[in-house]
C-alpha cells in the first residue's frame, strides 16, 4: 500500500453513505480524505473522526459539477503528497421532474456529477493503485441501475446503470493486479437524499422492511469490494427485488415502472 495506513477519498462525505463510509473505514485504520460542497459538514466529521480513531483527516471543499473539479481535486492530493488507496465514489442526488421540464444546465451538473466525475477520478487514481498493486473503488450505485427507469426521475436509473456496467469492466481488467472494482448497489437507505428531492413524506409511508441505514449499506459494500466482487445489491429484500425484475418479461417490467411512476407524480403533486 502507498501510506503506513490506507488512505481513503470519499466523494460526498458531508453525510449519509459517504459519511458512514467515513467512519467505517477509519475505524479500520485508515486515514481519509472528505470531499463535498458543504465544507461545515466535512470539517464536524473530520473532527469526530480524529477524536474518535486518531484519523488523519484531510478536508478538500470541491463541487464535482464544476467541470474541471476532478482534476483540482487530484492536483490538491498531488501537492499533499497524498496516495490514494481507496476511492469511494459516492456524491450524487436526483432531479425530479419531467425531464423537458427541468433546464438544460441541471441536467448538465447532475451527468457531471454521477457520471463523468467518479469516471475521471478512476481514470486518474486506478493508474497508482495499479503501480502499487493495491486499489479498492466502490462506485455507489443503486438498485434503481437494475429496473427500468421511472418518469420523473429520468437520469437517474441511466447513470446508475451506467455506474454497475463501467465498474463490471474495470473489475476485470484491475482484477488479477490487486485492484478491486465494485458497484455498490443500495435500495431505500435512511439519508438526506429524499429531503433533498422533496420525497420524504412519501417515502415515510414504506414499510420499515424495505430501508436499510447508512451503516449497513456500507457494512455490507466493504465487505463486497474486499471479496472482489464486480456488482452487489445490498440487503435481502433488494435483491429479491432485483431477481424478479430480471425474471419478466420487459414489457411486463415496464408497465410496473409506469403504475410506480404515475403512483410517485401523485403523491409529490399532493
Amino acid at each position: 500500500m502507498s501510506q503506513a495506513r490506507p488512505l481513503s477519498l470519499i466523494t460526498g462525505a458531508s453525510a449519509g453513505i459517504g459519511a458512514a463510509f467515513a467512519r467505517a473505514l477509519a475505524a479500520r485504520g485508515h486515514d481519509v480524505v472528505l470531499t463535498a460542497r458543504r465544507t461545515d459538514r466535512l470539517e464536524t466529521l473530520a473532527a469526530e473522526l480524529r477524536q474518535a480513531h486518531g484519523t488523519n483527516v484531510t478536508v478538500i471543499t470541491n463541487d464535482l459539477a464544476e467541470p474541471h473539479a476532478v482534476e483540482q481535486l487530484c492536483n490538491a492530493l498531488d501537492e499533499r503528497g497524498l496516495q490514494v488507496d481507496w476511492l469511494i465514489n459516492n456524491a450524487g442526488y436526483g432531479v425530479p421532474g419531467p425531464f423537458d421540464q427541468v433546464d438544460w444546465a441541471v441536467h448538465a451538473d447532475f451527468m457531471r456529477v454521477l457520471m463523468t466525475a467518479p469516471t475521471e477520478l478512476a481514470w486518474r487514481l486506478v493508474r497508482g493503485m495499479r503501480a502499487r498493486g493495491y486499489g479498492r473503488i466502490v462506485n455507489v450505485a443503486s438498485l434503481a441501475g437494475h429496473v427500468p427507469g421511472t418518469a420523473g426521475h429520468t437520469l437517474y436509473a441511466a447513470s446508475k446503470a451506467y455506474m454497475i456496467k463501467f465498474s463490471q469492466s474495470l473489475a476485470l481488467e484491475n482484477q488479477a493486479i490487486g485492484v478491486h472494482a465494485c458497484a455498490l448497489c443500495p435500495g431505500f437507505t435512511k439519508s438526506e437524499f429524499h429531503d433533498v428531492t422533496g420525497t420524504r413524506q412519501m417515502m415515510n409511508k414504506l414499510p420499515d422492511y424495505m430501508w436499510q441505514t447508512s451503516e449497513q449499506v456500507v457494512q455490507e459494500g466493504i465487505a463486497a469490494v474486499e471479496r472482489g466482487d464486480a456488482v452487489f445489491v445490498t440487503g435481502r429484500f433488494n435483491r429479491v427485488v432485483k431477481g424478479l425484475f430480471k425474471l419478466l418479461p420487459d414489457r411486463v417490467a415496464m408497465r410496473m415502472s409506469a403504475k410506480q411512476s404515475k403512483r410517485y407524480r401523485a403523491q409529490l403533486a399532493e
